[in-house]
C-alpha cells in the first residue's frame, strides 16, 4: 500500500483498537451494572480470583496495568469490601491482597458472565473463525 492509498479505517492497528474497544464496551456493562466497577477494578479482581493472593506490584506486572491504576482499583475494591490487605511477613513494606467473600462471589458471577460472553461471540463468529481469530491475536500480542 502506498501513501496515497492509505486509509485509516482499514489500518490494522486502528481496526484492532476499534474491535477491542467495542467488545470491551459491551462486556463492561456487565461489571459496571452489577458492581459499579471500572475496567481496571474488574482486571484486578480477576487476577486475585484466578491466581490467589498477590501484591499490587505482581498484579501490575502480570496484568500489564500501570501501578497507579492498580492502586486506585485496589482502593475502590477495598471500599466495596471485595478485597483485604495483609502485611507481608517477608517484607513488611508489602501487602498481600486477597479477595474477601463478597469479592469471591463477584469473581464467580463475573467469570461466568465472561464465559457466556465468550460463548456468544464464538457462536456469532463460528468455531473455526473464533479459533483463527484467537490464534492471530496471540501471534500479534
Amino acid at each position: 500500500m502506498n501513501r496515497e492509498d492509505f486509509e485509516l479505517s482499514v489500518f490494522t492497528p486502528y481496526l484492532l483498537n476499534q474491535a477491542a474497544e467495542q467488545q470491551s464496551r459491551v462486556f463492561s456493562n456487565t461489571y459496571k451494572n452489577l458492581y459499579g466497577m471500572l475496567q481496571t477494578e474488574w482486571r484486578v479482581l480477576f487476577h486475585l480470583g484466578r491466581y490467589g493472593a498477590m501484591t499490587a506490584k505482581e498484579i501490575s506486572i502480570r496484568a500489564s496495568i500501570h501501578k497507579t491504576k492498580v492502586s486506585r482499583a485496589v482502593r475502590a475494591l477495598e471500599q466495596k469490601r471485595f478485597l483485604g490487605r495483609e502485611v507481608s511477613h517477608e517484607d513488611r513494606r508489602m501487602e498481600r491482597l486477597t479477595l474477601r467473600p463478597a469479592g469471591q462471589d463477584a469473581f464467580n458471577v463475573l467469570t461466568a458472565a465472561a464465559a457466556d460472553y465468550e460463548t456468544a461471540l464464538a457462536t456469532r463468529l463460528g468455531p473455526e473463525d473464533m479459533k483463527h481469530l484467537k490464534r492471530l491475536l496471540m501471534a500479534l500480542a
